[in-house]
């Protein structure tokens, strides 16, 4: 033993780690995964790392079922701000509640995974996501997606992955493979897409215009691309032993029970079903299974029988639901609200309705109803959102708001749930497109979505509503959207595409796919399959049969408004726009802002100035925009050679006189050049303070100003 080793560390053995890593290349860059070092006591873990960005993915499933009757599965997404060599913003200088960044990449990792476990599945799964390193040159949130499918493929957790996503944005018009946050900034096309083998589960994304057979190609495209790394992740399971999964067999109810049971409701809920009002259709349904409650549950004795019971009653009757409204499209060709597949539900449209909003717009589809408003600001209402790539500055904002009154029900109101931040932004994206370019209408823009009521696809109503406040505010968009959300029934290999699905459709059929565009293209498009998968000729007829339901509603909303009204609302600010040189920003600020400061007091306009010079000056009132703009270019002006000022003795010299010819510009008046006759002494004709006309008659390179007053005196007539 070494004389300088401790005696009570002689024996103590050296800490190794079975660590298993893969590897795969996409797009030319290459990414690994890593398990077995780190967070070896959740069931799963993952380390995903691309260059300098690296991903912690760890996977817990509770070995307790849980009371609940749905899947309780959280994906959480944690941003940290270390991993950006930065210290949070804020009072506590840590990291707070998730950012909606965060969200919405949490739901982009729910959303593919969650088909992907067993039916009847009820044990409390959690999925955490943590960044540890970002440089921004791979998008980070689909190491983090890749990761939470690796970790739960290894695991014992039941889960028929792999899964994997992708990024795809076409720059250029060549399609790119995860792009760089750089790269992003000339896309005309950014979809992330994410399935397993077999085909695409989600698709999330947004474009400039881009035709069907365009998004298409993109999405065989990402799915093609997915390959090596499904491939990297089922070599990890065979490295780390390929975990046996968890036996899990779903509870089953009482043939006996269920006999009886299903005979009895099937022709009630098939009544039910055919009631084409929403709210009546649910109460026949309510009523339904009441009676079968009082007939098969009532006259049990043991409570804990009694509530296994009615537990069961329930299963048997969302059962029938499901198959009957799946029947009577697929056999009957007849939807629950009496419509064929195509047909779009009526529509009215309503604009202007609140007079002191700057815009807004009522869309009423069927039983979803809408509505949009539109507040225009100035640079001072832009959202400041301090990210980890960067302080990031937003001059458009949608914030939609679900209440539960929409949907007949009570609950609890404030704050933004996942769901909402999540339609919120799908909305947002379908209209970016349109907005126009600010220096064209420097704005900054506030869209409020208010769902007042909601049978299916209230995200795509949102998008249809915003448009029309944006009209009725006056905002020169760049054209007309429209949303539309496609659904699909499929059983074996009979299936049906639905346009305009209601709130049932969504809940009982297999596809959710929302495509808002224009005439020109798509802007925004998002899925999510409750299926295994399905074929690219199904997403084919999806889009184009979205593309038909799309055009009808644009032409149904342009009944009622076409294009942007002349002019804004008199309640709107009105931003002019001027621009000075660079050079001359810090004398408009001046010292700590006192020169700006005084412009605005004096005025009450509100100025937003930029560092090249451009200058927006926002007021309701005309004279006072025109007062600001006037005090501007007169610090901003420049001395012309030729021209009479009349100017101020700021200083009077031996050799003659400083004079002011405009604010923070002052010329030598030279005593040779004060009058024609010979002078002693300046003060013989001028002192500080006098106002006189003098004239430019020459600026040197280095910009000293020579003046003439006896120029001027020459002008005077005899």
């Amino acid at each position: 033993m070494s004389a300088s080793q401790p005696e009570n560390q002689s024996s103590q053995p050296v800490l190794k780690f079975n660590t298993q890593t893969v590897t795969a290349t996409v797009g030319g860059k290459q990414i690994t995964i890593e398990t077995g070092r780190l967070a070896k006591q959740a069931d799963g873990s993952a380390l995903v790392t691309s260059g300098n960005n690296v991903v912690l993915v760890t996977a817990v499933s509770s070995k307790k079922e849980s009371t609940l009757d749905f899947f309780p599965l959280t994906v959480e997404y944690q941003e940290k701000f270390y991993a950006t060599g930065k210290i949070p913003g804020g009072y506590f200088k840590r990291e707070g509640r998730p950012t909606n960044n965060a969200t919405l990449t949490a739901r982009l990792i729910d959303r593919p995974i969650r088909p992907c476990f067993p039916e009847g599945y009820r044990f409390e799964t959690q999925v955490v996501a943590t960044t540890l390193s970002y440089d921004g040159t791979f998008p980070i949130e689909m190491l983090a997606s890749i990761g939470v499918s690796a970790a739960l493929h290894i695991s014992d957790i039941p889960f028929s992955g792999p899964t994997c996503a992708i990024q795809v944005a076409r720059i250029g018009g060549k399609l790119v493979l995860n792009p760089s946050a750089l790269q992003l900034e000339t896309a005309d096309m950014d979809i992330v897409i994410a399935g397993t083998r077999n085909g695409i589960l989600m698709v999330e994304g947004e474009s400039k215009f881009i035709s069907e057979a365009d998004a298409l190609a993109a999405l065989k495209f990402g799915h093609e691309s997915m390959l090596p790394i499904m491939d990297a992740i089922e070599e990890l399971r065979k490295k780390t032993g390929s975990k046996p999964k968890r036996a899990f067999v779903p509870a089953k109810v009482d043939e006996a029970f269920e006999k009886e049971v299903t005979a009895f409701l099937t022709p009630k809920i098939n009544a039910a079903l055919r009631i084409r009002e929403k709210m009546a259709r649910y109460a026949a349904a309510d009523a339904a299974k009441k009676e079968a409650k009082e007939k098969f549950v009532a006259p049990i004795t043991n409570d804990k029988e009694q509530a296994a019971r009615a537990k069961d009653l329930g299963t048997i009757a969302e059962n029938i639901k499901y198959n009957a409204a799946r029947a009577m499209i697929l056999d009957d060709k007849v939807r629950i609200d009496g419509r064929d597949v195509k047909t779009v539900r009526s529509i009215a449209c309503e604009v202007g309705m609140l007079p002191r909003a700057h815009g807004s717009g009522l869309f009423t589809r069927g039983e979803t109803q809408v509505l949009g408003t539109v507040t225009l600001g100035t640079g001072d209402d832009e959202q400041m959102i301090d990210a980890l790539g960067g302080m990031v500055k937003k001059k458009f904002l949608l914030h939609y708001n679900f209440p539960p009154f929409s949907v007949g029900e009570t609950g609890r109101m404030g704050g933004q749930s996942r769901r909402e931040i999540g339609h919120g932004n799908l909305a947002e994206r379908a209209l970016k497109a349109i907005l126009p370019d600010q220096e064209k209408f420097p704005y900054t823009i506030r869209v409020v979505s208010e769902v007042l009521e909601s049978n299916g696809s209230s995200s795509m109503g949102t998008v249809c509503s915003g448009l029309m406040a944006l009209l009725d505010a006056g905002v020169p968009v760049k054209g007309n959207v429209a949303g539309i959300a496609m659904g699909l029934i499929k059983e074996g290999d009979r299936f049906a595409v639905l346009s305009d699905i209601l709130g049932d459709e969504d809940h009982l059929g297999d596809m959710d796919f929302k495509v808002a565009g224009t005439r020109e293209g798509i802007t925004s498009l998002q899925m999510d399959i409750k299926i295994d998968s399905i074929s690219f000729g199904v997403m084919e007829q999806a889009l184009t049969q979205a593309r038909d339901g799309r055009l009808h509603i644009l032409n149904e909303m342009e009944k009622v408004i076409s294009r942007p009204r002349g002019e804004i609302s008199p309640y709107a600010p009105r931003i002019e726009t001027i621009k000075i040189k660079p050079e001359k920003v810090r004398e408009v600020i001046g010292a700590g802002g006192k020169v700006i400061k005084a412009i605005v007091e004096e005025t009450g306009v509100k100025i937003d100035i930029e560092d090249d010079g451009t200058i927006h000056i926002a007021s309701s009132d005309p004279l006072k925009t025109k007062r600001a703009i006037e005090i501007i270019n007169g610090i901003c002006a420049e001395a012309e050679v030729g021209r009479v000022y009349n100017g101020r003795v700021v200083k009077i010299m031996d050799f003659g006189a400083f004079v002011e010819v405009m604010p923070n510009t002052q010329g030598l008046l030279h005593i040779s050049e004060i009058a024609h006759e010979r002078i002693r002494q300046v003060t013989d004709v001028l002192k500080e303070g006098d106002l006189i006309d003098v004239k430019v008659m020459d600026i040197d390179r280095a910009g000293r100003i020579k003046l003439s007053r006896k120029a001027v005196l020459d002008q005077v007539p005899n």
